[in-house]
């Protein structure tokens, strides 16, 4: 699904991965929140709405081929934007829940000068995270990460342990713990991706 911008006009890409359950329709229309002149929005749809079945803390195997379906599908939507002439580090990634989960492990295994990453409720996938298994170079590319303390789908921990690979990936890391959030998005977090968004138009 796409929205704002014409990608033949656009500037800045902005490419939603929606959660499990949950639609392109909901995440495009929640970039409403940080809406920018200029900004192409698009966001590829899972199949039957799930990207793959178990909890992204189970064994990688048992997420296939869902999970690598998924990484294709933001790869091919990255083209997409780079294809109609935005130049790559105007094209940032966002993911909430099951697509921040998504979209932190596309961009960890595809390190390069994206726009920025916004891992919403998420990250990376696998019942271990595995330093040795992540290399490149970010080249200090913005990487918010932003999630409850107490969320019932995503351990504090794996946070922690994604906002490690991302540093070490040379990415410029903020996290984000919310106390007693919950499974969600809140201000703050708009917040931050606004900036984010706006510091690309620019």
């Amino acid at each position: 699904m796409t929205a704002g911008a014409p990608l033949d006009v656009a500037e800045v890409a902005l490419v939603l991965v929606h959660g499990r359950g949950a639609t392109a329709q909901s995440i495009v229309q929640m970039a409403d929140e940080f809406h920018q002149d200029g900004v192409a929005y698009l966001a590829p749809q899972a199949a039957r709405n799930t990207w793959y079945p178990n909890p992204f803390t189970a064994p990688v195997e048992s997420n296939e081929p869902g999970r690598t379906s998924g990484l294709q599908a933001i790869d091919d939507t990255v083209s997409t934007a780079t294809e109609a002439g935005i130049p790559l580090d105007r094209v940032m990634v966002l993911g909430f829940s099951q697509g921040a989960c998504l979209a932190s492990e596309f961009v960890a295994r595809n390190p390069t000068r994206y726009g920025g990453l916004a891992v919403l409720s998420g990250g990376l996938i696998g019942n271990i995270v595995d330093q040795d298994d992540y290399d490149g170079d970010l080249e200090g590319r913005p990487v918010f990460l932003g999630c409850s303390d107490v969320d019932p789908h995503i351990p504090e921990d794996r946070v922690h342990e994604s906002a490690a690979i991302f540093e070490q990936l040379n990415g410029d890391v903020t996290k984000r713990l919310y106390e007693g959030m919950g499974h969600g998005i809140n201000q703050d977090e708009i917040d931050q991706v606004s900036t984010m968004v706006a510091g690309l138009v620019e």
